[in-house]
């Protein structure tokens, strides 16, 4: 995505559209098919354990029992890394290309398969489904950890590794055209960004939508994002997400709220950030519960005091979508 690529620094780049066309010479495949073509294109150090063994072993599936209750596509497709960002000194971005038959919906995960690392990620899309439809990528930003997917990413992952992906996922948005009107409150700690970031995106694609198609209405009111941190350097994408707020300056705020910030803030984020934790007050002054969704992420202590907070406010239970096992 060119225009989230601003203010980070390019690693590694390789022509996903290259990758994307041969993928469109694999003939289109049921669901029952999915396995044998993801080992046709990881080539042949791939096995029948890579695709089937890491979804029947205990030991090996944390995120997969974390997330056993959640929906998720029955197709396993196969994918290759063609770019790969530093987002922050923790943070490394994928753009990944997918095959044809992929899709997905803003807010959405992948279970992430690795040839070689017997453990499964998950990871949420950072990328809008318009950037699919547009170029065949997906985003993912995926913060350092021991965990043997993230530490791959950091540590082995280059332009051109092959992985296998399937979405699931239960926190999605994905209005339908001419329904109901919808003010979005997106409120995000840490890497929780991701999905969020997504949703951002896509709003700002139906947006765009409306102003150039005269037959399809998506009932967008506005999008207030509220993103904590430790610090400035640590908030994904903030480049991108003010430039949406300067593109659709009537429908887009944010607030970035830094709890340990010690150096100066940058002159074109200082009217953005705020120090300290996300208050009541900008809960409220963002929340009407006949018209406001709400879509939370970020650790489980602030995913559950917000959402209290926004009960106390009036804003409906099922008003409030939350994605917190990460």
């Amino acid at each position: 995505m060119l225009s989230v690529l601003t203010g980070s620094r390019i690693a590694m780049s390789a022509p996903c559209g290259l990758i994307r066309t041969a993928a469109r010479r694999f003939t289109r495949q049921s669901s029952a098919a999915a396995a044998p073509l993801c080992r046709r294109l990881l080539g042949p150090g791939s096995s029948n354990s890579f695709i089937r063994g890491n979804m029947s072993s205990k030991k090996q599936m944390d995120h997969l029992e974390r997330t056993a209750s959640n929906y998720r596509q029955n197709g396993l497709y196969p994918a290759q890394v063609c770019g790969i960002v530093t987002e922050s000194e923790t943070v490394k971005r994928l753009r990944i290309a997918v095959h044809p038959d992929f899709s997905f919906k803003a807010g959405q995960w992948v279970d992430f398969f690795i040839p070689g690392v017997e453990k499964v990620g998950g990871f949420s899309m950072c990328s809008s489904p318009g950037l699919l439809q547009r170029e065949g990528v997906v985003e993912l930003a995926i913060k350092y950890a021991k965990h043997p997917p993230a530490h791959w990413v950091h540590t082995v992952c280059a332009v051109g590794s092959r992985v296998a992906m399937r979405v699931g996922g239960d926190f999605y948005f994905d209005p339908l055209p001419s329904g109901p009107a919808v003010d979005l409150l997106l409120v995000a700690g840490g890497v929780g960004i991701n999905p969020l970031y997504s949703i951002l995106l896509h709003a700002a694609d139906l947006l765009r939508l409306n102003q150039s198609s005269a037959g399809r209405r998506f009932n967008i009111g506005s999008a207030h994002l509220c993103y904590s941190a430790k610090n400035t350097q640590e908030l994904l994408f903030k480049s991108s997400i003010v430039e949406k707020c300067g593109e659709f300056p009537n429908k887009f705020t944010c607030n970035f709220h830094v709890t340990q910030q010690r150096a100066g803030v940058e002159p074109h984020l200082q009217p953005f950030v705020k120090s300290g934790r996300i208050t009541a007050e900008e809960l409220q002054a963002n929340v009407d519960p006949q018209r406001t969704l709400c879509y939370l992420c970020g650790p489980p202590p602030m995913t559950e005091a917000i959402s209290k907070t926004l009960m106390d406010l009036g804003l409906p239970q099922d008003r409030i979508l939350f994605e917190k096992w990460w």
